[in-house]
Protein backbone atom coordinates (compact mmCIF):
# COMPACT_ATOMS: atom_id res chain seq x y z
CA UNK A 1 0.00 0.00 0.00
CA UNK A 2 1.11 3.49 -0.98
CA UNK A 3 -0.52 6.78 -0.44
CA UNK A 4 -1.86 7.18 -4.28
CA UNK A 5 -3.27 3.08 -3.80
CA UNK A 6 -4.39 4.43 -0.67
CA UNK A 7 -6.08 7.97 -2.51
CA UNK A 8 -7.74 5.54 -5.49
CA UNK A 9 -9.71 3.33 -2.85
CA UNK A 10 -11.15 6.69 -1.21
CA UNK A 11 -12.63 7.52 -4.56
CA UNK A 12 -16.54 6.96 -5.60
CA UNK A 13 -14.42 3.75 -7.60
CA UNK A 14 -12.09 2.54 -5.08
CA UNK A 15 -15.10 2.61 -2.97
CA UNK A 16 -17.40 0.20 -4.82
CA UNK A 17 -14.31 -1.93 -5.87
CA UNK A 18 -14.13 -2.51 -1.87
CA UNK A 19 -17.34 -3.15 -1.53
CA UNK A 20 -17.27 -5.70 -4.18
CA UNK A 21 -13.97 -7.23 -3.00
CA UNK A 22 -15.51 -7.80 0.03
CA UNK A 23 -18.46 -9.96 -0.71
CA UNK A 24 -15.44 -12.18 -2.13
CA UNK A 25 -13.05 -12.41 0.90
CA UNK A 26 -12.23 -15.48 1.75
CA UNK A 27 -12.70 -17.23 -1.38
CA UNK A 28 -9.59 -18.19 -4.21
CA UNK A 29 -7.85 -15.38 -4.57
CA UNK A 30 -7.06 -15.58 -8.48
CA UNK A 31 -10.75 -16.22 -8.85
CA UNK A 32 -11.47 -13.10 -6.91
CA UNK A 33 -8.99 -10.85 -8.65
CA UNK A 34 -10.55 -12.40 -12.06
CA UNK A 35 -13.83 -11.65 -10.74
CA UNK A 36 -12.62 -7.81 -10.14
CA UNK A 37 -11.01 -7.35 -13.20
CA UNK A 38 -13.95 -8.34 -15.19
CA UNK A 39 -15.85 -5.91 -13.72
CA UNK A 40 -13.82 -3.31 -15.00
CA UNK A 41 -11.36 -2.78 -11.79
CA UNK A 42 -7.89 -2.01 -12.89
CA UNK A 43 -5.70 -5.15 -11.66
CA UNK A 44 -3.78 -2.68 -9.14
CA UNK A 45 -6.64 -1.19 -7.69
CA UNK A 46 -7.83 -4.84 -7.85
CA UNK A 47 -5.40 -5.87 -5.88
CA UNK A 48 -5.59 -3.08 -3.04
CA UNK A 49 -9.41 -3.75 -2.57
CA UNK A 50 -8.68 -7.58 -2.36
CA UNK A 51 -5.94 -7.00 0.48
CA UNK A 52 -8.03 -4.42 2.05
CA UNK A 53 -10.80 -6.65 2.18
CA UNK A 54 -8.93 -9.70 3.65
CA UNK A 55 -7.45 -6.90 6.15
CA UNK A 56 -10.79 -6.17 7.16
CA UNK A 57 -11.98 -9.62 7.55
CA UNK A 58 -8.68 -10.49 9.64
CA UNK A 59 -9.83 -7.26 11.69
CA UNK A 60 -13.17 -8.50 12.98
CA UNK A 61 -12.16 -10.14 16.15
CA UNK A 62 -10.31 -7.02 17.26
CA UNK A 63 -12.82 -4.36 16.09
CA UNK A 64 -16.02 -5.53 15.77
CA UNK A 65 -17.87 -4.42 13.23
CA UNK A 66 -16.41 -1.13 12.49
CA UNK A 67 -13.64 -3.33 10.72
CA UNK A 68 -15.57 -3.41 7.54
CA UNK A 69 -14.94 0.63 7.04
CA UNK A 70 -10.78 0.88 8.46
CA UNK A 71 -8.02 0.90 6.23
CA UNK A 72 -5.62 -1.76 7.62
CA UNK A 73 -2.01 -2.80 6.80
CA UNK A 74 -0.59 -6.24 8.27
CA UNK A 75 1.88 -4.71 10.64
CA UNK A 76 -0.67 -2.21 11.80
CA UNK A 77 -3.65 -4.45 12.61
CA UNK A 78 -1.36 -6.98 14.10
CA UNK A 79 -0.23 -4.68 16.47
CA UNK A 80 -3.29 -2.49 16.97
CA UNK A 81 -5.42 -2.69 20.05
CA UNK A 82 -8.54 -4.63 20.51
CA UNK A 83 -11.18 -2.54 20.82
CA UNK A 84 -12.53 -3.91 24.12
CA UNK A 85 -8.98 -2.94 25.70
CA UNK A 86 -8.86 0.45 24.06
CA UNK A 87 -11.84 1.56 24.96
CA UNK A 88 -11.44 0.25 28.45
CA UNK A 89 -7.90 2.92 28.34
CA UNK A 90 -9.95 5.73 27.19
CA UNK A 91 -12.72 5.38 29.61
CA UNK A 92 -9.87 5.40 32.74
CA UNK A 93 -8.36 8.30 30.86
CA UNK A 94 -11.60 10.08 30.61
CA UNK A 95 -12.37 9.38 34.56
CA UNK A 96 -9.22 10.66 35.21
CA UNK A 97 -10.07 13.74 34.22
CA UNK A 98 -7.52 14.06 30.42
CA UNK A 99 -9.51 16.00 27.90
CA UNK A 100 -6.77 16.65 25.47
CA UNK A 101 -4.59 13.81 24.67
CA UNK A 102 -1.09 13.37 22.35
CA UNK A 103 -0.83 9.77 20.73
CA UNK A 104 2.48 9.34 19.75
CA UNK A 105 3.02 6.74 17.44
CA UNK A 106 -0.38 6.57 16.87
CA UNK A 107 -0.42 3.41 14.22
CA UNK A 108 -3.84 2.70 12.28
CA UNK A 109 -5.39 4.71 15.08
CA UNK A 110 -7.08 2.11 17.05
CA UNK A 111 -6.42 4.03 20.43
CA UNK A 112 -7.02 7.38 19.30
CA UNK A 113 -10.48 6.50 18.06
CA UNK A 114 -11.39 5.02 21.44
CA UNK A 115 -10.06 8.22 23.07
CA UNK A 116 -12.57 10.14 20.88
CA UNK A 117 -15.39 7.87 21.31
CA UNK A 118 -14.63 8.76 24.92
CA UNK A 119 -15.05 12.58 24.03
CA UNK A 120 -11.45 13.19 23.78
CA UNK A 121 -10.05 15.56 21.90
CA UNK A 122 -6.73 13.87 20.34
CA UNK A 123 -3.31 14.59 18.44
CA UNK A 124 -2.22 11.70 16.88
CA UNK A 125 1.48 11.72 15.23
CA UNK A 126 2.74 8.86 13.41
CA UNK A 127 6.24 8.30 11.53
CA UNK A 128 4.97 6.64 8.81
CA UNK A 129 3.05 8.84 5.98
CA UNK A 130 0.95 5.76 4.87
CA UNK A 131 0.05 4.37 8.23
CA UNK A 132 -0.57 8.66 9.15
CA UNK A 133 -2.93 8.61 6.54
CA UNK A 134 -4.78 5.70 7.10
CA UNK A 135 -5.29 6.51 10.69
CA UNK A 136 -6.80 9.96 9.18
CA UNK A 137 -9.16 8.06 7.32
CA UNK A 138 -10.19 5.99 9.90
CA UNK A 139 -10.66 8.65 11.96
CA UNK A 140 -13.11 10.22 8.90
CA UNK A 141 -14.85 6.65 8.53
CA UNK A 142 -15.58 6.92 11.87
CA UNK A 143 -17.05 10.34 11.70
CA UNK A 144 -14.15 11.35 14.81
CA UNK A 145 -12.13 13.58 12.46
CA UNK A 146 -13.49 16.67 14.47
CA UNK A 147 -11.98 15.19 17.61
CA UNK A 148 -8.95 12.85 16.16
CA UNK A 149 -6.31 14.56 13.61
CA UNK A 150 -3.20 13.04 12.58
CA UNK A 151 0.33 14.90 11.35
CA UNK A 152 3.16 12.95 10.13
CA UNK A 153 6.67 13.46 11.89
CA UNK A 154 8.91 12.57 14.81
CA UNK A 155 6.46 11.84 17.93
CA UNK A 156 9.81 13.11 20.22
CA UNK A 157 9.19 16.57 18.37
CA UNK A 158 5.63 17.04 19.51
CA UNK A 159 4.74 19.71 22.15
CA UNK A 160 3.43 17.68 24.71
CA UNK A 161 2.52 21.07 26.74
CA UNK A 162 -0.57 21.45 24.57
CA UNK A 163 -2.08 18.28 26.00
CA UNK A 164 -3.12 17.30 29.61
CA UNK A 165 -2.46 13.34 29.01
CA UNK A 166 -0.04 11.44 26.79
CA UNK A 167 -0.44 8.17 25.21
CA UNK A 168 2.63 6.35 23.72
CA UNK A 169 2.42 3.21 22.37
CA UNK A 170 6.26 2.91 20.45
CA UNK A 171 7.45 0.86 17.84
CA UNK A 172 8.10 -2.67 18.22
CA UNK A 173 9.20 -4.02 15.20
CA UNK A 174 11.87 -3.23 12.61
CA UNK A 175 11.40 -1.08 10.19
CA UNK A 176 11.10 -3.11 6.80
CA UNK A 177 11.43 -6.33 8.04
CA UNK A 178 9.03 -6.25 10.38
CA UNK A 179 11.00 -8.21 12.81
CA UNK A 180 10.22 -7.85 16.76
CA UNK A 181 11.93 -5.61 19.28
CA UNK A 182 12.51 -7.39 22.34
CA UNK A 183 14.60 -4.74 23.97
CA UNK A 184 12.92 -1.82 25.07
CA UNK A 185 15.90 0.29 24.75
CA UNK A 186 15.71 -0.29 21.28
CA UNK A 187 12.10 1.00 20.58
CA UNK A 188 11.23 4.12 18.54
CA UNK A 189 11.06 6.49 20.46
CA UNK A 190 13.58 5.91 22.55
CA UNK A 191 13.31 4.11 25.71
CA UNK A 192 14.40 7.03 27.87
CA UNK A 193 12.16 9.79 25.91
CA UNK A 194 9.29 7.32 26.70
CA UNK A 195 9.85 7.00 30.02
CA UNK A 196 10.37 10.53 30.89
CA UNK A 197 7.38 11.77 29.62
CA UNK A 198 5.60 11.21 32.90
CA UNK A 199 7.62 13.79 34.27
CA UNK A 200 6.51 16.25 31.68
CA UNK A 201 2.91 14.94 31.41
CA UNK A 202 1.57 13.63 34.62
CA UNK A 203 -0.92 11.47 33.21
CA UNK A 204 1.25 10.06 30.87
CA UNK A 205 0.47 5.54 29.47
CA UNK A 206 2.74 3.68 27.39
CA UNK A 207 1.93 0.60 25.75
CA UNK A 208 4.67 -1.97 26.03
CA UNK A 209 5.33 -5.72 25.26
CA UNK A 210 3.56 -8.17 27.92
CA UNK A 211 7.69 -9.71 28.38
CA UNK A 212 8.51 -5.97 29.67
CA UNK A 213 11.27 -6.95 32.28
CA UNK A 214 9.73 -5.93 35.62
CA UNK A 215 12.95 -3.96 36.15
CA UNK A 216 12.30 -1.49 33.79
CA UNK A 217 8.88 -0.60 35.18
CA UNK A 218 9.58 3.05 36.43
CA UNK A 219 9.50 3.78 39.83
CA UNK A 220 5.88 4.81 41.10
CA UNK A 221 4.19 3.32 37.99
CA UNK A 222 1.43 0.90 37.46
CA UNK A 223 2.13 -2.18 35.34
CA UNK A 224 -1.07 -3.90 33.86
CA UNK A 225 -1.19 -6.86 32.01
CA UNK A 226 -4.08 -7.49 29.85
CA UNK A 227 -5.54 -10.51 28.84
CA UNK A 228 -8.74 -11.59 26.40
CA UNK A 229 -9.86 -15.10 26.48
CA UNK A 230 -7.30 -16.77 27.57
CA UNK A 231 -4.35 -15.04 25.42
CA UNK A 232 -1.97 -12.34 26.72
CA UNK A 233 -2.67 -9.47 24.31
CA UNK A 234 -0.17 -5.96 25.81
CA UNK A 235 0.79 -4.74 28.82
CA UNK A 236 0.63 -0.79 29.95
CA UNK A 237 2.16 1.24 32.36
CA UNK A 238 0.19 3.91 33.91
CA UNK A 239 2.48 6.66 35.03
CA UNK A 240 2.07 9.82 37.74
CA UNK A 241 -1.21 10.65 38.46
CA UNK A 242 -2.54 7.90 36.35
CA UNK A 243 -0.94 4.84 39.28
CA UNK A 244 -3.68 3.15 41.56
CA UNK A 245 -1.66 0.17 42.34
CA UNK A 246 1.69 -1.56 41.90
CA UNK A 247 0.49 -3.96 39.30
CA UNK A 248 -2.32 -4.93 37.97
CA UNK A 249 -3.96 -8.21 35.83
CA UNK A 250 -6.84 -7.25 33.72
CA UNK A 251 -9.02 -9.99 32.30
CA UNK A 252 -11.63 -10.10 29.41
CA UNK A 253 -13.44 -12.90 28.60
CA UNK A 254 -16.17 -12.63 26.21
CA UNK A 255 -19.43 -13.96 26.46
CA UNK A 256 -22.06 -13.72 23.43
CA UNK A 257 -21.74 -10.10 22.31
CA UNK A 258 -20.72 -8.70 25.91
CA UNK A 259 -16.93 -8.81 27.15
CA UNK A 260 -16.72 -9.51 31.18
CA UNK A 261 -13.57 -7.49 32.75
CA UNK A 262 -12.02 -9.09 35.97
CA UNK A 263 -9.25 -6.87 37.65
CA UNK A 264 -6.51 -8.78 40.06
CA UNK A 265 -4.14 -6.30 41.78
CA UNK A 266 -1.46 -6.54 44.11
CA UNK A 267 2.31 -5.18 44.73
CA UNK A 268 3.49 -7.86 42.30
CA UNK A 269 6.35 -8.57 45.41
CA UNK A 270 4.48 -10.94 47.81
CA UNK A 271 5.23 -15.04 47.41
CA UNK A 272 2.89 -17.93 48.01
CA UNK A 273 3.72 -20.44 50.23
CA UNK A 274 4.69 -23.81 49.08
CA UNK A 275 3.05 -27.55 49.85
CA UNK A 276 2.18 -30.97 48.32
CA UNK A 277 -0.05 -30.86 45.42
CA UNK A 278 -3.18 -31.23 46.17
CA UNK A 279 -6.40 -32.59 44.50
CA UNK A 280 -7.12 -29.71 42.71
CA UNK A 281 -4.25 -27.67 39.92
CA UNK A 282 -4.97 -24.13 39.03
CA UNK A 283 -3.48 -23.22 36.08
CA UNK A 284 -3.42 -18.85 35.92
CA UNK A 285 -3.87 -17.02 33.09
CA UNK A 286 -1.01 -15.60 31.94
CA UNK A 287 -1.77 -11.83 32.05
CA UNK A 288 -2.00 -13.06 36.24
CA UNK A 289 1.40 -14.73 35.94
CA UNK A 290 3.37 -12.19 34.44
CA UNK A 291 2.01 -9.20 36.48
CA UNK A 292 3.23 -11.53 39.89
CA UNK A 293 0.17 -11.77 40.96
CA UNK A 294 0.11 -15.37 41.44
CA UNK A 295 0.79 -15.21 45.38
CA UNK A 296 -2.84 -12.46 45.52
CA UNK A 297 -4.38 -15.45 43.68
CA UNK A 298 -3.12 -18.25 45.50
CA UNK A 299 -5.19 -16.32 48.72
CA UNK A 300 -7.99 -15.84 46.76
CA UNK A 301 -8.04 -19.74 46.26
CA UNK A 302 -6.72 -21.06 49.65
CA UNK A 303 -3.99 -22.23 47.55
CA UNK A 304 -0.01 -23.22 47.31
CA UNK A 305 2.24 -23.64 44.94
CA UNK A 306 4.23 -26.88 44.50
CA UNK A 307 7.54 -25.26 43.38
CA UNK A 308 8.36 -21.80 44.72
CA UNK A 309 9.10 -21.20 40.74
CA UNK A 310 6.48 -23.14 39.02
CA UNK A 311 3.40 -20.94 38.58
CA UNK A 312 0.76 -23.68 39.20
CA UNK A 313 -1.50 -23.54 42.33
CA UNK A 314 -2.80 -26.50 44.82
CA UNK A 315 -5.62 -26.40 46.46
CA UNK A 316 -8.40 -28.96 47.92
CA UNK A 317 -11.62 -27.54 46.81
CA UNK A 318 -13.12 -26.27 43.23
CA UNK A 319 -13.22 -22.69 43.41
CA UNK A 320 -14.81 -20.25 40.43
CA UNK A 321 -12.30 -17.94 39.38
CA UNK A 322 -11.88 -16.54 36.36
CA UNK A 323 -7.92 -15.63 36.97
CA UNK A 324 -6.77 -19.62 36.27
CA UNK A 325 -8.20 -22.83 34.65
CA UNK A 326 -8.96 -25.90 37.11
CA UNK A 327 -7.96 -29.26 36.92
CA UNK A 328 -8.79 -32.12 39.20
CA UNK A 329 -6.34 -34.15 39.60
CA UNK A 330 -6.46 -38.18 40.26
CA UNK A 331 -2.63 -39.36 39.52
CA UNK A 332 1.00 -37.27 40.27
CA UNK A 333 3.68 -39.38 39.47
CA UNK A 334 7.67 -38.69 39.33
CA UNK A 335 8.45 -38.47 35.56
CA UNK A 336 9.02 -41.70 33.92
CA UNK A 337 7.50 -42.42 30.10
CA UNK A 338 7.34 -46.29 30.33
CA UNK A 339 5.14 -45.82 33.71
CA UNK A 340 2.95 -43.36 32.04
CA UNK A 341 2.24 -45.13 28.98
CA UNK A 342 1.53 -48.06 30.96
CA UNK A 343 -0.97 -45.63 33.13
CA UNK A 344 -2.71 -44.71 29.93
CA UNK A 345 -3.03 -47.74 28.40
CA UNK A 346 -4.89 -49.61 30.88
CA UNK A 347 -7.41 -46.92 31.27
CA UNK A 348 -7.53 -46.29 27.28
CA UNK A 349 -6.60 -43.06 27.12
CA UNK A 350 -6.87 -42.08 23.63
CA UNK A 351 -6.58 -38.07 23.60
CA UNK A 352 -4.60 -35.87 25.87
CA UNK A 353 -4.06 -32.15 26.15
CA UNK A 354 -0.65 -31.70 27.83
CA UNK A 355 0.03 -28.40 29.63
CA UNK A 356 3.69 -27.71 31.09
CA UNK A 357 5.34 -25.40 32.84
CA UNK A 358 9.40 -25.88 34.28
CA UNK A 359 9.87 -29.08 32.30
CA UNK A 360 11.87 -29.27 29.53
CA UNK A 361 9.87 -32.06 27.04
CA UNK A 362 8.43 -31.45 23.96
CA UNK A 363 4.67 -32.17 23.96
CA UNK A 364 4.43 -33.12 20.41
CA UNK A 365 7.32 -35.43 21.12
CA UNK A 366 5.41 -36.96 23.95
CA UNK A 367 2.27 -37.19 22.24
CA UNK A 368 4.00 -39.31 20.15
CA UNK A 369 6.31 -41.33 22.36
CA UNK A 370 2.97 -42.14 24.53
CA UNK A 371 1.33 -43.93 21.47
CA UNK A 372 -2.11 -43.17 22.69
CA UNK A 373 -4.99 -45.63 21.81
CA UNK A 374 -8.55 -45.80 23.44
CA UNK A 375 -11.94 -43.83 23.89
CA UNK A 376 -11.12 -41.78 27.00
CA UNK A 377 -9.43 -38.13 27.46
CA UNK A 378 -7.10 -37.22 30.13
CA UNK A 379 -5.16 -33.70 30.96
CA UNK A 380 -1.17 -34.41 31.75
CA UNK A 381 0.23 -31.53 33.69
CA UNK A 382 4.51 -31.71 32.97
CA UNK A 383 6.29 -29.42 36.31
CA UNK A 384 8.13 -29.53 38.56
CA UNK A 385 7.24 -30.46 42.59
CA UNK A 386 9.86 -29.88 44.94
CA UNK A 387 12.61 -29.48 42.23
CA UNK A 388 11.15 -33.55 40.81
CA UNK A 389 10.43 -33.93 37.43
CA UNK A 390 6.19 -34.60 37.88
CA UNK A 391 3.59 -35.47 35.75
CA UNK A 392 0.10 -35.06 37.18
CA UNK A 393 -2.97 -36.51 35.55
CA UNK A 394 -6.01 -35.10 35.51
CA UNK A 395 -9.47 -33.71 33.73
CA UNK A 396 -10.52 -29.96 33.77
CA UNK A 397 -13.65 -28.60 36.14
CA UNK A 398 -16.46 -27.13 34.50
Amino acid sequence: MDLDQLAALRTPEGSAALTAAAGLAGGDPLAAASALRAAGVTPTLAAAALTQADLRHRAVGKFGPAAAGMFLTRPGLEQATRRVVADRRAARLHAAGVRTLADLGCGLGADALAAARAGIRVYGVEADPVTAAMAAANAAAAGLADLFTVECGDATAFDVSRVDGVFCDPARRTTGTGRRIFDPRAYSPPWDFVTGLAERVPRTVVKVAPGLDHALIPAGAEAEWVGVDGDLVEAALWCGNLAEVPRRATLYRQQGAEAHRHQLTGSGADEAAVGPPRRYLYDPDPAVVRAHLVAELAVELDATLGDPSIAYLYADRPTRTPYARCLEITDVLPFSLKRLRALLRDRRVGRVEILKRGSALTPEQLRRDLRLAGDEAASLVLTRVAGAPTVLIGRPVD
